[in-house]
């Protein structure tokens, strides 16, 4: 992959095309932003780019270089993602044990999501995670010389599922790297990733794709009819990723509008009806069975619908994208209970519910209680 595949984000590939030019690659690197919008794509180009370098243009080794790279296979540039244990890796997961699946996946869609990974091995319903054995795994192979005799290149996709031993071994190579040795850690949530690592690395934020990168790419690569890659990218709010599933609609959103307009129907009847609290408890069951990646996905995906429905409220119709595909549900009849005097709350509501989920709390408990203050906050009156 080269940097004229990757969508948008020019000012990036020309600063990181100089960083080649000019020999000055800073060794750990932090590429932060959503997924979709290109961190996987352009760290594997800007790879393309640095271990290719010292070949000249057009040459055999050039030629042969770029292949390799493009098909994920050249022996200097490693990969490392969350895994999990599964039929086939009993224990000790590592990203080696999922190489081929790995490949296969990212010369797929380099710009798919991390619960799409898991799905896709069948892990849907357990968290990925990149563990000590993994970093054990990273020593080894960053300790050995290229084999290329240039550089090698590590990217961690997902670096924040790093546990707490994985990333202070990982500490201890941004802080003594080899020679000749380039770290890239892709992330969508920096917060997650310990301090001591993020201040040690040279930080690169990507903004989202804009609209109009988006609708070129689906017209030039897809060929999209223009009409609806313009509305299709309007859609997808800067994630190409979203955007491939729109066009597809076999994305999870099609069962998260289900879960979603069921809860919230049920959370209004609730106020003083025993019956819909019962079903409320029900719908909390349902949720609960589920992995815990699906279960965070469906929270943001919450936290997204509540935010157009404020939109719609207050009139804001440029920002809209949301098209319910249940014809009975009505994001301007539903948009009056969401307001000023009750967003910030179920917004923190949704966001806790989210966290304690990535820490491993009793789902059944956390949509319970997410339910019960949801019937509380869709009543709540709008101050004028």
């Amino acid at each position: 992959m080269d940097f004229s595949e990757v969508i948008g984000h020019q000012h990036i590939k020309s600063h990181l095309s100089k960083t080649v030019e000019n020999g000055r690659i800073p060794h750990a690197q932090l590429f932060s932003g959503v997924n979709g919008s290109g961190l996987l794509p352009m760290a594997i180009a800007y790879a393309s780019e640095l271990l290719c370098s010292q070949f000249g243009k057009g040459s055999p080794e050039y030629i042969s270089c770029k292949n390799k790279i493009s098909k994920l296979v050249h022996p200097d540039l490693h990969f490392v993602y969350p895994v999990n244990t599964s039929d086939v890796v009993k224990k000790n997961a590592v990203s080696d044990n999922y190489a081929e699946a790995w490949r296969s996946f990212v010369l797929n869609n380099p710009y798919a999501s991390l619960f799409e990974w898991l799905q896709s091995l069948g892990l849907e319903k357990k968290q990925g995670n990149i563990s000590k054995h993994e970093a054990e795994s990273i020593s080894k192979k960053l300790s050995l010389k290229a084999f290329e005799g240039g550089y090698k290149v590590m990217i961690i996709w997902m670096a924040e599922h790093m546990n707490g031993e994985c990333a202070n071994k990982i500490l201890k190579l941004v802080e003594e790297p080899t020679e000749k040795t380039l770290l890239l850690l892709l992330t969508e949530r920096e917060e997650q990733i310990i301090t001591t690592i993020r201040s040690r690395c040279q930080k690169l934020t990507f903004p989202l794709l804009s609209e109009a990168d988006i609708s070129e790419a689906l017209i030039s690569n897809l060929k999209v009819k223009e009409q609806l890659a313009v509305q299709t990218a309007r859609r997808a709010r800067g994630d190409f990723n979203k955007a491939l599933q729109l066009l597809e609609e076999t994305g999870e959103d099609e069962v998260f509008e289900k879960w979603f307009i069921s809860w919230v129907r049920t959370a209004f009847r609730a106020k003083g009806n025993k019956g819909a609290i019962n079903s409320l408890l029900d719908w909390s069951d349902e949720l609960a069975g589920q992995g815990r990646e699906t279960q965070k996905k469906f929270l943001n995906y919450c936290i997204e619908v509540f935010r157009q429905a404020l939109l719609k409220n207050y009139n804001v119709d440029s920002l809209l994208f949301f098209e319910a595909n249940d014809a009975t549900f009505s994001l301007p009849k539903f948009s009056p209970f969401v307001h000023q005097n009750n967003i910030f709350e179920i917004n923190l509501a949704l966001e806790d519910a989210s966290y304690h989920i990535e820490r491993n709390g009793n789902a059944k408990i956390i949509f319970t209680d997410l339910s019960i203050k949801l019937t509380r906050l869709i009543h709540q009156a709008e101050i004028a």
